[in-house]
């Protein structure tokens, strides 16, 4: 039997890197799969792919920085399917490793807007239906930069997550809602590409760099996606409120 059967997953930043690998995979395993980004050609390729592949998906455009938007993915989701089982909060943004005497504001809320407070409206959006069905499964995508091994915004935002993970899971943990995140250590995807890079401080990205073991293996996009799927399937219907890195080892101390 297929692991998602009958699920319905809403999936941010589904078009691309971790987030259309976890599309593609949550498909394959039977569920029927809402992304949502702000790039409409990426959606309408990723749709045309997947459904090539037998896949049920629908794509939404919207800005998850912008909290009407996350409404929005959450009614298409609910019009179209009528639930949500699993929401997996993918969407993210790299910082450029910019030290806190360099970061401008406007770019640290930038960051934290899509990184971190996207995840808030989702998930606060999402969990009335969720309470309605008596069930439900909630992953992050944190970092290892929630460490503090990146810049000062993406640490910010992505130790937020690894909070906001825990309180959830507090709130919820007498009900069949859990709510869990992976952690991604350095894996090859659209954001961290030389163009996205471009402008980052290779003075503190050295230092960030010597916490880490960069002479591991690094992960692919779908070794992050198995990790999702676990946490969104039952064979984790006992575990809630967990960080799973997936990193080789990277942050192993």
């Amino acid at each position: 039997m297929k692991r998602l059967e009958g699920k319905i997953a809403i999936i941010t930043g589904g078009n691309s890197g971790i987030g259309k690998a976890t599309a593609r995979l949550f498909c394959k395993e039977g569920a029927k799969v809402v992304i949502a980004s702000r790039r409409a050609d990426n959606n309408r390729r990723t749709v045309e792919e997947i459904t090539a592949l037998g896949g049920d998906i629908l794509a939404v455009q919207a800005d998850v920085s912008n909290q009407e938007d996350c409404r929005k993915i959450i009614d298409k989701a609910i019009e179209k399917y009528g639930k949500v089982d699993i929401l997996v909060n993918s969407a993210g943004m790299a910082d450029k490793h910019m030290p806190i005497t360099h970061c401008a504001e406007e770019h640290y809320e930038r960051i934290c807007l899509v990184d971190q407070f996207s995840i808030f409206y989702m998930t606060k959006y999402v969990l009335p239906y969720m309470e309605k069905n008596k069930s439900g499964s909630i992953i992050n995508i944190s970092s290892i930069g929630s460490h503090g091994i990146a810049g000062i915004s993406y640490s910010a935002a992505k130790g937020a997550v690894d909070s906001m993970t825990k309180n959830v899971a507090l709130q919820y943990s007498p009900t069949n809602i859990r709510c869990n995140a992976v952690a991604p250590g350095p894996t090859p995807t659209e954001i961290w590409s030389s163009e996205n890079m471009e402008g980052t401080h290779e003075e503190f990205a050295a230092a960030c760099a010597r916490h880490i073991d960069t002479t591991l293996p690094t992960a692919t996009v779908e070794d992050q996606a198995e990790a999702i799927l676990f946490f969104a399937s039952d064979a984790s219907k006992a575990i809630t409120g967990q960080i799973l890195y997936v990193d080789h080892g990277t942050t192993l101390y």
